[in-house]
């Protein structure tokens, strides 16, 4: 059996947003989709503000892809604990996802444009 996971450019920009806040804008983002889960956008490193983020000791193993580290979102509010993840060193079936950044849609909102 095969990967369960593709991985396919975005065409047009995607916008990264907390609240009125936003922390990227990206021509180069990223959809995963994986057997069973909502698609994700990922994003590169690059094109989000690295200074409202915080980098957490939180970290998840997934079986396809490899270990997880999370940052919290500083925001206006207050922090958004745990709201973004990232392979830094993912399997090599899904490399294309090194260095760029995925975000829970129940705290970020991600829009194509």
């Amino acid at each position: 059996m095969g990967l369960p996971i593709t991985i396919t450019p975005i065409s047009g920009t995607v916008t990264v947003a907390v609240g009125s806040t936003v922390l990227g804008e990206s021509t180069q983002a990223l959809e995963l989709r994986e057997a069973g889960h909502q698609p994700v956008v990922y994003v590169p490193r690059d094109d989000i503000d690295m200074s409202r983020l915080l980098r957490t000791d939180h970290t998840t193993k997934c079986p396809w892809k490899g270990q997880a580290s999370y940052y919290s979102i500083k925001g206006k509010v207050g922090m958004l604990a745990n709201a973004v993840w990232t392979y830094e060193d993912p399997l090599p079936e899904v490399s294309a996802i090194a260095g760029f950044l995925a975000f829970y849609p129940d705290r970020v909102t991600v829009t194509r444009g």
